[in-house]
């Protein structure tokens, strides 16, 4: 018989004896013209595909399993996946007659297996009292694989897809099977995973021999699979390296494959850490982050992994190790896939390029996150960014100490004075030029504060700053103030208050409305700058630190949430009337007034991005009810001299000393121990740390 009659009978045969009858001897002498794709291929009544878009078929999984219906209908997807298999090679030899003779014989090869693997499914299905048919079957591996436009694009979709999936799908129900008592079954499904071997290494094969050179294996597969697919469709729940050694994988590509976590069908959102948005707001095209500056943003990129959810996007400048993901996902944490940038660009041939996704989400909106992500915009199911995004000069005002200033004295002169809340004269004066500035200085000495904290109303945190203790102002610090009021900036003026206790909320401003995720205790070096987060238990109560400074006032516990959920509710919807939707970190704190009173001041900083403290809040997710833990930064130590330091080693060490302890069932979390947050081995410059311990155990009021 010819090939190609071979082929058509496969393909367009309404009998399922035909489709699986073997044709013997099989010569390739006339393969004819190229032949379109079928909408679907020819099939008894029973066993044509129920309708896209009418739901997936529940896939009975292990449940069942030891029962005979149970086994019967597994057994009935199993050999519907096996026929459309077999109805793809011929397919495939139909599309592509003038595809190299050696692949064509492999696939005629394959075929025939797959036809014996679908007789075999059917003889132990008729064992457990089921028919083929009498379940809805789907087409997905039809319409996903069909529209094929070269041959690499079935080896991609069906051998190094579809395939390489039942390396570990035949393992995994062939030891269930055993389990049960079912040893034909087992024996079967040992059998289709030796033929599944061959099958995938005849695909890697001719990919190989197809795809460019210059691309890996893994690279070129991500590039070739179209939406839906993905190498997530590529591996079952348990990797069976062996299996896959076995067909010819390198070992790279399937530590890849282990963590690779792309969405199976849900549309991704796309994250990526722009930690100089403000720089960028504030200084326009010509800013650019100092050597230190941008070592931080490289070490520190992983970051808004912690707080994705699976099947979503995290793009990097540079793919994290293996080793890090595996200690990470061991700790009880799901990874979003991630996406290596070309150039600081997304590549315009990559998948991602082409998906549809859910939203898009910079650590904030900025021109550098614009310009990067814009490209996605139309790819989005939900139109964001919306206009505000999309408007540097909207976004400026929102980051603003201006606004921030002006919207806490606004909200103060309705909420009038409380003798636990901070004064009006206490919220910065915003000012354009260094004279009105020295006049702000001089108004607020007279008032009483003669320590003041100049800052530029947009800038970077850190370097935006400058303290006056001194009874004058020195002709450098206005020369800072001049320079920070160039090019039609302004700075803000306020009293230095002396802060016993800091403290952030974080929001989510939605289309809803605000919606407040809860409350990290902030710590700040003598200079107001960050440190670190913690997180109480139970973070919609506010940090302990805060609530024993507040008592100083007068201000109880249950009426400070109170008033903090009023303000974050009042903050949350100025926001939402400009426009703005996405996180909000609010940092404010409790300060020592001149006579020894503590006074609460609600809003120091306005950040419509996200923070560590909306980071540090994430994380407690995969922590233990009754731990606590803390968000910091392990700066490069400085060398010992016997070598030096490397980031590394601070990593190893603190996997010594503050080894992870995890407990609970069926997920484990973190009860003790330090996660190490970002990649060591990528690191040059500092380490993110999350540090959890248990909260010791009271008895009354006492700590036992």
């Amino acid at each position: 018989m010819e090939l190609r009659e071979f082929a058509e009978r496969v393909l367009f045969a309404d009998s399922l004896d035909e489709k699986l009858r073997d044709p013997g001897d099989v010569t390739d002498d006339r393969p004819g013209a190229a032949m379109p794709a079928p909408a679907e291929p020819g099939r008894p009544a029973s066993l044509h595909f129920k309708p896209s878009g009418a739901g997936r078929s529940e896939f009975p999984g292990h449940r069942g399993i030891d029962t005979e219906p149970g086994r019967g209908r597994l057994l009935h997807f199993f050999a519907n996946h096996e026929l459309l298999a077999t109805e793809l090679m011929a397919l495939v030899l139909l599309r592509f007659p003038d595809a190299p003779a050696a692949f064509r014989a492999g696939v005629l090869h394959t075929l025939r297996d797959e036809q014996e693997h679908t007789r075999r499914y059917l003889e132990r299905m008729r064992a457990c009292g089921v028919a083929f048919g009498e379940l809805p079957v789907s087409g997905y591996f039809w319409r996903a694989v069909a529209p094929m436009e070269h041959p690499i694009d079935f080896v991609a979709g069906l051998s190094l897809t579809f395939e390489q999936a039942n390396l570990d799908h035949a393992r995994e129900f062939g030891a269930r099977f055993a389990e049960v008592g079912d040893a034909e079954t087992a024996a079967l499904l040992e059998r289709i995973h030796r033929d599944e071997i061959a099958h995938v290494a005849h695909g890697l094969k001719w990919f190989r021999r197809w795809k460019d050179p210059a691309s890996s294996d893994w690279d070129a597969l991500c590039r070739q699979l179209k939406f839906p697919l993905s190498p997530s469709r590529a591996r079952g729940p348990t990797l069976h390296v062996a299996g896959r050694l076995a067909a010819g994988f390198e070992p790279e590509f399937i530590e890849r494959l282990r963590h690779h976590a792309q969405s199976k069908g849900r549309a991704p959102t796309v994250w990526v850490f722009n930690p100089f948005g403000e720089g960028h707001l504030a200084r326009g095209p010509s800013f650019a982050p100092v050597r230190g500056q941008a070592e931080l943003g490289r070490d520190l990129e992983l970051l808004p992994a912690f707080l994705a959810r699976r099947d979503d996007v995290l793009l990097v400048e540079r793919m994290p190790s293996n080793a890090w993901m595996d200690t990470v996902v061991a700790a009880g944490f799901v990874l979003p896939e991630f996406v290596e940038l070309r150039d600081g660009r997304i590549d315009p041939g990559a998948p991602l390029a082409r998906r549809k996704v859910s939203r898009l989400r910079p650590w904030g909106w900025a021109p550098d996150s614009m310009a990067l992500l814009g490209g996605l915009a139309a790819n989005v199911d939900d139109g964001s960014p919306n206009a505000t995004h999309r408007d540097p000069a909207a976004m400026a005002r929102l980051h603003s100490k201006a606004t921030g200033a002006a919207w806490l004295r606004e909200f103060l002169a309705v909420r009038g004075p409380e003798p636990w809340l901070c004064p009006a004269e206490t919220v910065g004066i915003a000012v354009p030029s260094a004279e009105d500035a020295i006049e702000a200085i001089s108004t607020i000495r007279r008032g009483g504060h003669h320590r003041v904290v100049v800052k530029e109303a947009l800038g970077l945190a850190g370097r935006n700053a400058i303290r006056l203790w001194e009874p004058e102002v020195l002709s450098a610090q206005r020369r800072w103030i001049e320079k920070a009021c160039a090019g039609g900036r302004s700075v803000v003026v306020e009293p230095w208050l002396e802060r016993t206790a800091d403290f952030s909320l974080q929001l989510e401003i939605e289309d809803a409305g605000p919606r407040l995720l809860g409350f990290t205790g902030l710590e700040v070096d003598r200079r107001g700058q960050y440190l670190g987060n913690h997180v109480a238990p139970a973070p919609h109560g506010l940090p302990a630190a805060v609530t024993r400074a507040l008592r100083g006032s007068g201000l109880m516990p249950p009426d400070a949430l109170g008033f903090l959920r009023e303000f974050a509710a009042f903050v949350g919807q100025r926001l939402a009337g400009e426009g703005y939707r996405g996180p909000l970190g609010v940092d404010a704190f409790v300060y020592r007034d001149a006579d020894g009173s503590h006074r609460l001041k609600p809003l120091v900083e306005l950040n419509p991005r996200h923070t560590m403290g909306r980071v540090a809040l994430e994380l407690m997710r995969g922590v233990c009810p009754g731990s606590e833990g803390r968000f910091h930064l392990v700066r490069r130590p400085v060398p010992d001299g016997t070598g030096g330091v490397g980031m590394e080693d601070v990593a190893r060490r603190l996997g010594t000393t503050r080894a992870l302890c995890l407990s609970g069932n069926p997920r484990p979390r973190i009860r003790d121990g330090s996660l190490v947050l970002n990649d060591p081995s990528r690191a040059t410059s500092c380490l993110a740390v999350f540090d959890v311990r248990p909260l010791p155990a009271t008895v009354g009021n006492h700590r036992v």
